[in-house]
């Protein structure tokens, strides 16, 4: 099952991200893909900062770093910028088989090989008709993706 939602701004797009985050437990993987551009980060940070349940959060993006990773109330997190890899020869030196304990958020899941979960959340984003607006397709979770939409 998919599911397509038109995200107006960037304020839809983080409460898409919160209600995501609540229902996101250890073990899960929440795969972002879409161009440059397309919103990852954001809802990356949005994501992190509703399942902390801080607002001001710092969430830096890990594309130096490649992963960062955050203590919440659910558990761990990671949040993995795979960007700069060539695929998924360097993930066993970022604790990806570790971090799969916790909650993986990742961008640039196409660089995971044969190390991407069959049962992940895959949220793909891109562009919409306005310079804020956005279109999240979402596949994976069958049994939570209907409870997305509101």
């Amino acid at each position: 099952m998919s599911l397509t939602l038109h995200l107006p701004d960037e304020t839809a797009t983080a409460a898409l991200a919160a209600r995501v985050a609540r229902r996101a437990r250890p073990g899960d993987a929440v795969l972002l893909e879409g161009p440059l551009g397309a919103g990852k980060s954001a809802f990356a940070r949005a994501f992190l900062r509703a399942a902390s349940g801080d607002p001001a959060l710092e969430v830096p993006s890990p594309t130096f770093t490649l992963v960062q990773s955050y203590d919440l109330p659910a558990g761990p997190a990671f949040h993995f910028d795979l960007w700069r890899l060539d695929g998924p020869g360097g993930l066993a030196e970022l604790g990806w088989e570790e971090a799969r304990d916790g909650i993986v958020l990742v961008e640039w899941p196409d660089r995971l090989g044969d190390w991407r979960p069959d049962n992940a959340l895959v949220i793909t984003l891109a562009p919409g008709a306005t310079e804020d607006s956005r279109v999240a397709t979402l596949a994976g979770w069958d049994g939570r993706i209907r409870d997305l939409t509101a």
